[in-house]
């Protein structure tokens, strides 16, 4: 018995690395895969390639897993719903999503174009967004019209980054979508409770096609896709429960939660409580205080 027997989950950016990953573990523990891929390089240059999609599903059907390749654009609403209908055509169904897909277009804050924004914002962000709601919509559907006594809810895997939990040099357009798909993540979890539906998300830190030429990466093995993927399994499969709207850290051997704290702060003594502008900077120290 495998931990996701019988679902079927869709993979977005599944044609290498950690996407890829993924779908192996997930078609090894029983799901039926969508590997989405559009081909290319890192940087969005040259999508169209079907290849990389097309190598992974021939992978998992010969390892006697079930498989279909989804070529579709996450960026556009056309793309999202024919993922979606590839999904129920093939496989008659959805339950689980893991929006993985991304490219990288790095350049410091002054020399970042807007061509180097709007592709990354559409690729994490708005592609996270676009397949996320058409599969709610599915998930609803499909549960709407089941036996009310076997209704199961559907889980979403987001993936942001540390870069957008914490800022990185260099990646004001990747860490601003990733910090966007972190509050999405959070008002998703919220809304579909009612659904069933949990929505949570993983911060990977993974030696990959993305990665391998970052300096913190030259010379390590021990941080790869592999690591990542049994995270991704547990926020998809029943063992995650009812958890929800949790951000789930993996970088090698260690595994650790993203958090956003609100510091106890300090309330004026007097009794307008308007703060002057003088004194934020007098008391900035107990203002800040975790």
């Amino acid at each position: 018995m495998g931990l996701l027997d019988g679902k079927v989950a869709i993979i977005t950016g599944a044609g290498n690395g950690i996407g890829r990953a993924h779908a192996l573990l997930f078609a090894k523990e029983g799901a039926s895969v969508v590997v989405n891929d559009v081909g290319g390089a890192r940087d969005g240059s040259a999508a169209g390639d079907t290849s990389a999609a097309d190598a992974v599903v021939r992978e998992l059907t010969q390892a006697g897993g079930k498989a279909v390749a989804s070529h579709d654009s996450v960026a556009t609403a056309e793309g999202a719903d024919a993922l979606i209908k590839k999904a129920v055509d093939t496989f008659g169904r959805v339950d689980i999503l893991v929006n993985n897909a991304g490219i990288l277009r790095d350049k410091s804050f002054t020399k970042m174009d807007e061509a180097m924004w709007d592709s990354v914002i559409a690729v994490h962000l708005k592609g996270t967004f676009l397949v996320s709601q058409a599969f709610v919509k599915q998930a609803i559907a499909q549960n709407s019209a089941g036996d009310p006594n076997e209704r199961k809810g559907a889980r979403i895997v987001n993936t942001t980054s540390v870069s957008g939990m914490m800022g990185n040099f260099g990646q004001a357009n990747y860490a601003a979508a990733k910090a966007g798909i972190y509050g999405l993540t959070r008002t998703m979890s919220i809304e579909l409770q009612k659904h069933r539906i949990t929505v949570n998300a993983l911060a990977p830190i993974a030696k990959t096609r993305m990665t391998e030429d970052l300096p913190m990466f030259h010379g390590v093995d021990t941080m790869t896709p592999e690591h990542i993927s049994p995270a991704a399994l547990f926020l998809a499969s029943d063992l995650c429960g009812d958890r929800t709207g949790h951000v789930l850290a993996v970088a090698g051997a260690r595994l650790y939660a993203f958090k956003i704290i609100e510091t106890p702060g300090k309330f004026k003594d007097e009794a307008s409580g308007v703060w002057t502008a003088q004194e934020i900077a007098d008391n900035w120290d107990a203002i800040v205080k975790s």
